[in-house]
C-alpha cells in the first residue's frame, strides 16, 4: 500500500493531538511549567460547578477531574499528555477505518460526510442515530434543529459511539464516565478540527486493508523514536525505540512456513499450499533425516489446537496473517464460515506487547479481520488473548480481600467487620499462593516484556483463577467485580506467558547494550548470558521455551547473531539442539521505510528440536531493495540448499555461511593463517586529536621517516612518525596519511596512558614489539571488499589499521594471498558484517605461493598513490611530467597512460587469483574475475568514483585532473613545490629557510612568492593574484604559442564537473571563477578540512581574500597583507566608487542610472566589509600571534577569530573574538 500520505500526516497528528489534549487540560487547572513540573490549580466550589482559575467545571465530573490529577501525579504531566493523545488518536483512527467499512452498527459516518465535504454525516440522520446508541432521541433533534448546537450535538454522539463500542473493545473503548472523555478535544466540527487532517489526508483507499493502523501507529512514534535512539531508553520509552512495522511478504513467509508447515507437515497434500505464495518447500533429505522427521510428525492436528504467539505483537500485522492461515485451515477442515472468526479469536491467537497502544490497535485490527468474515462478531462478546503485560504495583491485601475468591466472608453481615481478618485467615490458599508468586514477575513488566518467565507447571491453575475471575466480574458483588476486574490483566498475561505454543511469531525489538537500562541490562546477564547482547537475541532465544516440543520459531531480527562472535555461544547451542528450516538472508533495506546499511535483516523458521544431517533451505537475498528483495523471494531466486546446519560447526565462530559450499567449508581444515604470522592490533592513543596529525599538518622535518627500533627513537629528536589508522578501501599500497606524537619512543603517550591507566585500566598502547616493522597493513573497518597493503619499516599502527607480522618473513607472498579472491570468500565467511577482527583473519586457512608478479604489482600501486598530493612522495604533477607540445595533448598522454596502467593492474590481479585458486583447489567455487572497481588506483575512474552514476565519470575525471593540476600550481606559487625540484621543496615552519632556497635557486624556472600570501579575487585587482599566477604557470610550463588554447581547455575542463559553465565568459574569467568560488571547498575536501593554504577573508561580499600558506606563516604575516593588499585596496575601491559618483552625474539614461547604482551598491558594500575587515585586521597583526605547526591546523586555525572562512567547519565551533 502507499504509506506516503499516512508518513506524512501521522507525525504532525501527534503534535496536533498533544497540543489540543494540552489546551483541554488547561481547562481542568492541570498544566506544566517550562521545566515540565506539573502543576495543579486548586478548585474553588461555585455550587454546581468548580472554578480552577478562569475555567469552571460542571460539579458532576469534578470526581473525573480528581481522577486525572491523581493519575498527572502518578505518571507525570507528560506521560498523561502521551497517553490521552494517542488514546484519541487511536479511537478515531478506529472509528475511521470502521465508517469507511460500513461497521457501524447505524451505518452512517461519524467523522466524515460521503458527500459534502468537511460534513458530518450522522449529524444528517440524528434520530436514526439516536436509537441505534441508545439516546434520548428527542432531546437530540431539538439539539440540531436550535441550528446553532451542533458541536455540543457532536460530541454527544462521538461519545456514545464510543460509549457503544465497548462491549466489543473494552481495551480501545473505556466504559461510560471514562476521565479521559474529559479531555476529548474541543472545535470537532470546525474546518480546522484536529479530524480534518484524519479524513482529508489519507485518502479512502488507504483505509481498504487493515494494516493500514499499524502503519499509522509507525509513523505516530515515529518522532518519538528519533528523540529516544542512541540513549540509554527508559521504559516507557522502549516501544518507541525498538518498534518497527514489518512489510507484508516478510510476515507472510514467517506465517506461512511455521503455522503453514505444521499443518502441511501433517497434511502435505492439502490445498493450503496453493494459496501461501511463500510457504519453502523442503529441501530433499537423506532417508536417516526422513526417518527422523517422520517420527515427530503428528498423524492428525485439530484446527481449535494449533496455538500461534506473537510475544512483541505489535499493531498486530503478525497475528492477521496468521489469521488468514488459520481461517483457511479451517475451512479445509469444512468448519461454517461464521463460526470460524470467534474460534480463532478464542482459541488459536495469543499476543503480548509492552505498549498499551500497540495491544489497542491490534486487538483493533484482529476483530476487523474477524468482522470481514462474521457480520455480528462485535456483539458476540469475544474474549481476545492479545494483551499489553502490566506492572503489579498493587495493594494485594486489599483486593483479596475485596475478591473474597472463596466466599468466606458473607457480604453486609457481622463478619464483614473482620474481613481483613477472614481474608487473611486464607493466604494460605492455592490461589491466594499463586497470585503471590505471579505477581512478583510482573514488577518491572514494562521494562521486561514477554522475557519475563512463568512455569508453564502453572498454565492449568492460571487459567483455572482466571475463570473464575472472569465469574466474578460479571456475577460477583461491587467490590468482587472490582478486585476482579483489576487483577484479571495480570492473572491473563501470566496465563499467556505459561502456555506453550505450536508457533512462536516475532518481529522482536532490536536493542543493543548500549540501549538497555540498569535493570534491563542486570537482567540480561543474568537469564540469557549467551544472548544478552541485543533484545532481539533474547527474543530468539527465550522464544522457544514458549513453543511445543516440535514447534516453530519465526522471526525477522538482525543479522548480527548469524556472524558476530557475541553469539557464538547462542549459534553454537542452536546448531546442537535446534533445526535451522528455511532462512531468508535480507541484508540491508528489506524494509523499505528505513534507508542506508544500519538495519540489516534475516527472516528465518527454526524448529524446535534437533534432527541430525537436516539440510535448511536458505535464500541470499542481501541486494537491492524492498521490491527486489520481495520479487526474488517468489520466484526463489538464490537458494541454497545442500548444507547441513552440523557442517557450519567446521568453521572457526561456527557462523551460518550458508552460500558457502561444501568445498569452501571443507577448505577450513588448511593451517590457519594464526600458526604462520601474528595478526596484531595496534595502539589506541585515546585522544587522537592530541596525538594524531595529518603528515601534511606539521613541518616535515620533524617527521621521522624509516625508523627501525626503539632505540633509533629514543636518540632521535623528531617528534612525529608515520602511522596506519587503516583508511579506505585501498590493496597494495597507501593510505599513508598520519603521523604520531611518538618522540623519545613515545614518552609523553606512554605517561598519559599510565594516568589512564590508573583510573580506567586498558591495552591501550598493544603489542609494542611489533611498532617499526615490516608489515602487512589492513583496514578492520571497510564498507566493501578487504584491502591489504605493504607497509615497509618505520610505521606505528592503530586499533583500526592492524598489521600482519608473517613469522618467516615472507610478507609479499603473504600479501599476494590476502589480497585473492579466495581470501575474500573466506573473510565473507568469517567477517561478513564488513568487521575484518583480529579473530577472523587469524582463522583464516592459508596456503602460500611465491608470485613473481608481487613487485609489480607493489610497484603500480606504490607509483600511483605518490601521484597525488596525500603522499609524501609527491615528486610532481601527473600533466607536468607527461608533458606535450600543449596541455590539451598532455592529458590525452596522461589518459592512455592511466588506461595502460589500470588495464596491466587487472591483469596481475587475475592472473594472481588463478594461481591462489589453483593451489586451493577451488576452481569450481571461486572466480578469478575483477571488477573493474576493485581496482584500487586512484588513477581508476571506476574506483575512485564508485557508488556514483557512472555515465559521467570521466568528465569528473578530466575535471578533477584539472583541480589537481591547479593545486599544484597553487604549491608552486607557494614555494612548496618547485618546477626545478621534485618533491617537497618547502614544508617547514615559520618561513625559515626560505629566503636561503630561493638563494639556492630553487624556484628558479617559476618563482614562488615572497610572502606567501596570493590574493583570490574575484576582479584583477592585483597583478599578483592566483589567476593571474596560474595563466603565468601554465605559459612557464607549455610557452606562450598555445597558452590561450592551454587555457581554453583549462577552462572546458573545469566546466565538466567543478564549475558549470557559464555563456559568454572568457576562459581566464572562467578560472578566476573556479578560484574564488570553487578552488578552497576542493581543497578543503582534498586536506580533509586540514588546510595547508588558509583562505582570509573579509565576508560574505568577497571585498578581499587571499590564501596564506601555513608552513611559511610567521608573526608579521598579518602586517604584511595588511600593508601590501588590504590599505592598497581600500584606496582602489573609494577610487571607484568616486569614479562611478561622477558617472552617475552624467548618465544619460535610465539604464545607464540603474546599471550605475547597482555597481555603486556593490563597491560600497565590499568597501565597508573591508574596511571592517582592515580594523579587525589591525587589531590581530598587532599582536603578532605565533603558531605551532605540531598543535595541528584545527587549534592553530581557531586563533584567527573571524578573519578566516569557514573556522566552524575546521575547529568544530564558531570564531572566538580576540
Amino acid at each position: 500500500m502507499n504509506t506516503s500520505n499516512i508518513k506524512k500526516y501521522a507525525p504532525v497528528a501527534r503534535k496536533q493531538f498533544r497540543d489540543a489534549v494540552m489546551q483541554k487540560l488547561t481547562t481542568l487547572g492541570i498544566e506544566a511549567d517550562k521545566k515540565g513540573n506539573l502543576q495543579i490549580t486548586q478548585a474553588t466550589d461555585l455550587g454546581d460547578s468548580v472554578r480552577y482559575g478562569q475555567f469552571s467545571l460542571d460539579k458532576s465530573l469534578a470526581s473525573r477531574r480528581e481522577r486525572l490529577v491523581k493519575r498527572a501525579e502518578k505518571q507525570g504531566y507528560d506521560v498523561l499528555v502521551e497517553h490521552i493523545a494517542y488514546t484519541w488518536f487511536n479511537r478515531f483512527c478506529a472509528i475511521r477505518y470502521m465508517e469507511l467499512h460500513g461497521y457501524l452498527e447505524h451505518g452512517f459516518r461519524m467523522l466524515s460526510h460521503p458527500t459534502l465535504a468537511g460534513g458530518f454525516e450522522v449529524l444528517d440522520h440524528v434520530p436514526e442515530v439516536a436509537d441505534a446508541l441508545g439516546l434520548d432521541k428527542v432531546r437530540l433533534v431539538e439539539m440540531k434543529l436550535a441550528g446553532d448546537r451542533d458541536e455540543e450535538l457532536y460530541r454527544e454522539l462521538l461519545l456514545a459511539q464510543c460509549h457503544a463500542l465497548h462491549g466489543a473493545m473494552p481495551f480501545l473503548f473505556e466504559a461510560v464516565n471514562d476521565e479521559i472523555e474529559l479531555v476529548l478535544p474541543d472545535n470537532l466540527t470546525r474546518t480546522d478540527s484536529i479530524l480534518r487532517g484524519l479524513v482529508d489526508t489519507i485518502p479512502a483507499e488507504d483505509w481498504e486493508q487493515v494494516e493500514v493502523i499499524g502503519w499509522l501507529y509507525q509513523f505516530y512514534i515515529s518522532e518519538k523514536k528519533d528523540d529516544v535512539i542512541g540513549k540509554v531508553v527508559k521504559s516507557e520509552d522502549i516501544p518507541a525505540a525498538t518498534q518497527l512495522f514489518t512489510p507484508n511478504w516478510i510476515v507472510q513467509y514467517l506465517v506461512q512456513n511455521s503455522v503453514g508447515r505444521q499443518w502441511l507437515q501433517t497434511y502435505p497434500d492439502s490445498s493450503l499450499k496453493g494459496k501461501m505464495p511463500y510457504y519453502i518447500e523442503p529441501a530433499e533429505q537423506t532417508p536417516e533425516v526422513q526417518a527422523q522427521l517422520a517420527e515427530i510428525t503428528p498423524s492428525s492436528i485439530e484446527p481449535e489446537s494449533i496455538k500461534v504467539l506473537d510475544p512483541a505483537c505489535g499493531s498486530g500485522h503478525i497475528l492477521t496473517e496468521a489469521y488468514n492461515v488459520l481461517k483457511a485451515i479451517y475451512e479445509e477442515r469444512g468448519y461454517r464460515t461464521r463460526d470460524i472468526p470467534q474460534l480463532i479469536l478464542e482459541n488459536n491467537i495469543f499476543g503480548l506487547d509492552i505498549d498499551d497502544r500497540a495491544a489497542q490497535l491490534s486487538g483493533f485490527a484482529m476483530l476487523m479481520l474477524a468482522r470481514q468474515d462474521d457480520r455480528r462478531i462485535l456483539g458476540r462478546g469475544v474474549r481476545l488473548n492479545i494483551v499489553s503485560l502490566q506492572e503489579s504495583k498493587l495493594d494485594i491485601a486489599e483486593l483479596w480481600t475485596k475478591l473474597n475468591f472463596h466466599q468466606q466472608v458473607q457480604r453486609g453481615s457481622m463478619g464483614d467487620m473482620f474481613a481483613e481478618g477472614a481474608a487473611l485467615t486464607n493466604t494460605d490458599s492455592a490461589e491466594y499462593k499463586l497470585l503471590m508468586r505471579t505477581l512478583a514477575l510482573f514488577t518491572s513488566a514494562k521494562t521486561l516484556g514477554s522475557l519475563i518467565q512463568v512455569s508453564h507447571e502453572d498454565e492449568a491453575a492460571l487459567k483455572a483463577f482466571l475463570d473464575g475471575l472472569y465469574r466474578l466480574a460479571v456475577e460477583g458483588d461491587i467490590q468482587q467485580k472490582e478486585a476482579a476486574a483489576e487483577l484479571i490483566p495480570y492473572i491473563q498475561q501470566a496465563w499467556i506467558l505459561a502456555q506453550r505454543y505450536d508457533a512462536v511469531v516475532a518481529n522482536p525489538p532490536y536493542m543493543g547494550g548500549k540501549g538497555m537500562n540498569g535493570e534491563l541490562k542486570e537482567f540480561a546477564k543474568k537469564q540469557f548470558p549467551d544472548s544478552k547482547s541485543d533484545l532481539f537475541a533474547m527474543f530468539m532465544q527465550h522464544a522457544f521455551s514458549l513453543l511445543k516440543e516440535n514447534g516453530f520459531n519465526a522471526q525477522v531480527n538482525m543479522q548480527s547473531w548469524m556472524f558476530l562472535s557475541s553469539y557464538e555461544a547462542l549459534r553454537g547451542w542452536l546448531l546442537a539442539n535446534k533445526t535451522l528450516i528455511t532462512m531468508a538472508h535480507l541484508g540491508a533495506r528489506a524494509f523499505g521505510q528505513i534507508s542506508g546499511e544500519v538495519v540489516q535483516t534475516t527472516a528465518w523458521v527454526i524448529s524446535n528440536n534437533h534432527t541430525e544431517r537436516y539440510q535448511p533451505v536458505f535464500f541470499r537475498l542481501i541486494e537491492g531493495n524492498e521490491e527486489q528483495k520481495q520479487n526474488s523471494l517468489l520466484k526463489r531466486d538464490n537458494q541454497f540448499n545442500s548444507t547441513a546446519q552440523n557442517d557450519f560447526k567446521k568453521i572457526p565462530g561456527t557462523p551460518i555461511a550458508y552460500w558457502a559450499g561444501n568445498k569452501l567449508i571443507n577448505a577450513f581444515h588448511e593451517v590457519k593463517l594464526k600458526e604462520m604470522a601474528d595478526a596484531k592490533q595496534g595502539m589506541a592513543t585515546s585522544d587522537n586529536e592530541r596525538f594524531l596529525r595529518y603528515w601534511t599538518e606539521v613541518s616535515h622535518k620533524n617527521i621521522k621517516f624509516g625508523c627501525r627500533t626503539h632505540n633509533e627513537s629514543q636518540v632521535s629528536h623528531q617528534k612525529w612518525y608515520p602511522y596506519n589508522k587503516g583508511g579506505t578501501f585501498r590493496r597494495w599500497y597507501g593510505n599513508h596519511e598520519y603521523v604520531v606524537n611518538w618522540k623519545n619512543d613515545g614518552e609523553e603517550l606512554k605517561d598519559f596512558v599510565e594516568e589512564l591507566n590508573k583510573l580506567r585500566p586498558g591495552g591501550r598502547l598493544k603489542n609494542q614489539e611489533y611498532y617499526f616493522l615490516e608489515c602487512i597493513n589492513y583496514s578492520s573497518l571497510s564498507s566493501g571488499f578487504f584491502s591489504a597493503r605493504y607497509t615497509n619499516t618505520g610505521f606505528l599502527f592503530d586499533t583500526k589499521g592492524s598489521g600482519i607480522f608473517p613469522k618467516d618473513g615472507n610478507v609479499k607472498a603473504f600479501l599476494s594471498l590476502l589480497n585473492s579472491n579466495v581470501i575474500q570468500d573466506f573473510l565473507d565467511i568469517l567477517c561478513p558484517t564488513l568487521d575484518y577482527s583480529s579473530i577472523g583473519i587469524n582463522s583464516l586457512p592459508v596456503k602460500l605461493l611465491s608470485i613473481p608478479q608481487i613487485d609489480t604489482l607493489l610497484s603500480i600501486s606504490k607509483e600511483d598513490w605518490d601521484n597525488y598530493e596525500d603522499s609524501w612522495d609527491y615528486s610532481r604533477n601527473l600533466l607536468v611530467k607527461k608533458k606535450k607540445n600543449n596541455i590539451a595533448n598532455s592529458y590525452f598522454e596522461l589518459i592512455d597512460s592511466h588506461k595502460k596502467t589500470i588495464s596491466e593492474l587487472l591483469n596481475l590481479e587475475v592472473e594472481n587469483n588463478k594461481k591462489i585458486i589453483s593451489i586451493y583447489g577451488l576452481s569450481q567455487n571461486v572466480s578469478p574475475n575483477v571488477d573493474i572497481k576493485n581496482i584500487t588506483l586512484t588513477c581508476n575512474p571506476d574506483y575512485r568514483y564508485s557508488g556514483e552514476e557512472s555515465n559521467g565519470f570521466h568528465g569528473r575525471f578530466q575535471s578533477d585532473t584539472f583541480v589537481e593540476f591547479i593545486s599544484y600550481a597553487i604549491g608552486c606559487q607557494m614555494g612548496r613545490y618547485s618546477l626545478d625540484r621534485e618533491g617537497l621543496v618547502y614544508a617547514h615552519e615559520g618561513n625559515k629557510g626560505f629566503v636561503e632556497l630561493v638563494a639556492e635557486g630553487a624556484y628558479k624556472t617559476f618563482p614562488a612568492d615572497e610572502d606567501g600570501i596570493l590574493p583570490l579575487m574575484d576582479s584583477d585587482w592585483f597583478d599578483d593574484d592566483v589567476t593571474a599566477r596560474v595563466k603565468e604557470f601554465v605559459r612557464t610550463v607549455w610557452g606562450e604559442e598555445h597558452l590561450q588554447k592551454n587555457l581554453d581547455f583549462i577552462a572546458e575542463s573545469l566546466c565538466l564537473y567543478a564549475v558549470k559553465p557559464k555563456k559568454g565568459e572568457s576562459s581566464l574569467d572562467t578560472i578566476r571563477r573556479y578560484l574564488s568560488t570553487q578552488f578552497w571547498k576542493d581543497h578543503m575536501k582534498m586536506y580533509k578540512k586540514r588546510p595547508i593554504y588558509w583562505l582570509f577573508s573579509s565576508g560574505k561580499e568577497k571585498a578581499f581574500e587571499c590564501l596564506v600558506y601555513l608552513h611559511r606563516y610567521n608573526e608579521g604575516t598579518l602586517s604584511r597583507m595588511r600593508t601590501e593588499y588590504v590599505v592598497p585596496l581600500l584606496a582602489r575601491y573609494q577610487g571607484n566608487i568616486d569614479l562611478v559618483n561622477d558617472q552617475l552625474k552624467n548618465a544619460e539614461s535610465g539604464a545607464a542610472t540603474t546599471r550605475l547604482k547597482k555597481e555603486l551598491d556593490g563597491l560600497t558594500k565590499k568597501f565597508n566589509e573591508l574596511r571592517n575587515f582592515d580594523d579587525r585586521l589591525r587589531h590581530y597583526a598587532d599582536r603578532r600571534i605565533t603558531i605551532d605547526l605540531d598543535d595541528g591546523v584545527k587549534i592553530n586555525y581557531g586563533k584567527f577569530g573571524d578573519l578566516l572562512a569557514d573556522v566552524k567547519a575546521i575547529t568544530g565551533s564558531a570564531p572566538q573574538e580576540a
